[in-house]
């Protein structure tokens, strides 16, 4: 799948899943401008990527931030001249806490972290693609928006939020050439997944870890790389029949 020739930004991508995209997209002929809110984490971001090399650029930004998000997308157009992909990968829950207990804090702020970057960097980004008629929008969302644990409210419902966007998106945009998708990831191996213990402290319950491991059919967590190679397909000319789809990238926990 050959992306040579094609401008991919994606959001949150100093580390974890965004890394491995950026390190798949960019292997795969992909010039690519990942953003971060650290500059010494987008440093180091690069330095794996490879600083030297004038197909990868750091846009030191916040996506949940408008003027920020929008800032990501002109600097990726002024430097390599268009844009092709968008790779929404910022989010994650704030809190755990059931319906009874859940505060409005955690509950708007996880709202916000999940579906604001997405819209607002789309948004922008659309004044690009629908003129070209031609694009990708890849939105990273979770196998908690298809499949909820308890404790999880705001963050299951901002992922079903952003599958509906997503879904939504692919209908506005499918007759001007440019798809959109969701790719959902279950419990992938990421810094804070190998941090956990085999249970959760203080109690005789079983940590995160073990928690989603015993829900797969492949009894381990997902690499990001797994992921990365979902968002290669759905980027690729070669996916571009697919649209307003969730793909699970879960070890089968969902199936």
């Amino acid at each position: 799948m050959d992306l040579t020739g094609r401008t991919a930004l994606i959001t949150g991508a100093t580390r974890g899943i965004g890394l491995a995209v950026a390190h798949t997209l960019h292997a795969h002929g992909a010039r690519i401008v990942i953003t971060g809110r650290s500059r010494a984490g987008g440093r180091a971001a690069l330095a794996r990527l490879g600083a030297e090399d004038n197909r990868i650029a750091l846009c030191v930004a916040d996506a949940t931030d408008r003027t920020d998000a929008e800032r990501a997308v002109d600097e990726t157009v002024e430097r390599y001249g268009h844009l092709d992909i968008v790779v929404n990968n910022v989010g994650g829950a704030t809190g755990f806490a059931p319906v009874a207990d859940i505060t409005d804090d955690t509950w708007h702020r996880t709202l916000a972290l999940n579906l604001d970057p997405a819209l607002y960097t789309t948004r922008h980004a659309l004044s690009h693609l629908i003129p070209q008629r031609s694009g990708r929008i890849i939105n990273i969302s979770s196998i908690e928006g298809r499949d909820p644990d308890p404790g999880l409210c705001a963050y299951a419902a901002a992922q079903h939020a952003l599958i509906g966007f997503t879904r939504v998106l692919a209908k506005e945009t499918g007759p001007y050439g440019v798809t959109a998708n969701c790719v959902c990831p279950g419990a992938v191996e990421t810094d804070w997944f190998t941090r956990q213990g085999p249970r959760t402290p203080g109690t005789g319950h079983p940590g995160p870890v073990r928690h989603f491991t015993d829900r797969t059919a492949t009894g381990r967590l997902t690499r990001p790389e797994e992921v990365a190679a979902a968002v290669l397909l759905l980027a690729s000319r070669t996916g571009s029949g697919i649209t307003g789809a969730c793909i699970p990238v879960d070890g089968g926990a969902t199936a």
